[in-house]
């Protein structure tokens, strides 16, 4: 619901091309608003995330014809979208998925398991990377890779969703394909380029989710701050006390560090410039306050933080997410010692 509402305000084309209906605005605007939405719950940020930043690619890459067939309605809502490209055996290591699109005629064949797929019990559309050859096959690794934007047709995907501890608003999934057929006009770009359209999605997946996680940090220190100013212990209110005041002043600092960042990523992505070490910096100080302040916020409210009733517990949950997906702080900090420091690759 609050996405179809989001969607008929028009926020979803925000970063859209005007001539198929979006308001032609940048990554710097996209990041505002969803920091604000953040700001007031960070599941509603994952209702959103990818018919905002996931069909990118198709904005890049596909024909004019594919962007007048699907662009209008995934701005409208008409089209709620999910993405498969993780896989069991596949995670960050993109280039050894096994699902497999095999050509024939006018159209693939598809075959394959997917898992961690967002929205897809209520997703119509599927952006779908397969392998069109072999790891092997290949002349490098990131080649043989193709991106389809198809419809998800649940008479040939299984989807079965996973139980988590935390952003239950949003359903995560693991897909069984078995003889999705696609269409050729489905195919976004040239066969075997899937993964290269793929990475220009990811920097701007990576600012749209850091600018959610920053606003929910925010979220969990607005509580935490209300509760040490009204929570009254030893005839004073506890926010007197600076074993209380000094961590939540450090959030603040550590929030206003984190948006400097997200905003200089998202200023160099608008500009065309080299972003991606930037873009992973804001993911990872963004994940990192969010977490920090959800821990901070349950240790303010003490035992009532372990309560659901202060809905504190909830965000401590859901802040480890982002410390894990849609990148690891670990591959973070391999991406910017390789890509910023120069040094040897180490994965």
């Amino acid at each position: 619901e609050f996405g179809q509402a989001f969607a008929e305000a028009g926020w979803f084309g925000a970063i859209f091309p005007e001539d198929v209906g979006g308001a032609g605005l940048g990554m710097t605007e996209a990041a505002i608003i969803m920091s604000e939405v953040g700001r007031l719950g960070f599941n509603a940020c994952s209702t959103l995330h990818m018919n905002m930043f996931g069909c990118q690619p198709i904005v890049k890459f596909g024909t004019k014809g594919q962007q007048e067939r699907f662009l209008p309605r995934i701005i409208s809502g008409a089209d709620r979208a999910c993405f498969g490209v993780t896989e069991p055996d596949a995670g960050l290591d993109t280039t050894h998925i096994r699902t497999f699109a095999t050509r024939k005629n006018d159209r693939y064949v598809v075959n394959g398991r997917k898992v961690w797929t967002s929205t897809a019990q209520v997703a119509n559309k599927i952006l779908l990377l397969t392998r069109t050859q072999t790891f092997e096959q290949s002349a490098r690794p990131s080649l043989g890779m193709t991106l389809f934007y198809t419809d998800l047709d649940r008479s040939k995907v299984e989807v079965r969703q996973i139980e988590k501890m935390g952003r239950n608003a949003v359903d995560s999934n693991a897909l069984f394909i078995d003889g999705l057929e696609i269409p050729m006009e489905d195919r976004i770009g040239e066969e075997g380029r899937g993964f290269h359209y793929l990475l220009h999605g990811l920097n701007s997946e990576r600012i749209i989710v850091a600018a959610g996680i920053l606003g929910a940090s925010r979220y969990v220190l607005d509580k935490a701050v209300n509760y040490a100013k009204e929570r009254v212990v030893f005839g004073r209110p506890i926010g007197q006390n600076q074993a209380i005041q000094h961590p939540l002043a450090e959030m603040w600092i550590q929030q206003q560090a984190a948006e400097l960042m997200l905003f200089k990523a998202a200023s160099l992505y608008d500009s065309g410039a080299e972003c991606g070490p930037q873009v992973n910096a804001a993911k990872y100080l963004c994940a990192e306050v969010f977490f920090q302040s959800a821990t901070r916020a349950v240790r303010t409210h003490g035992g009532m933080g372990y309560a659901k009733e202060f809905h504190v517990e909830r965000y401590f949950r859901e802040s480890i997410l982002p410390l894990i997906a849609p990148v690891s702080q670990e591959m973070v900090l391999n991406y910017v010692a390789e890509r910023a420091l120069g040094l040897p690759k180490s994965y």
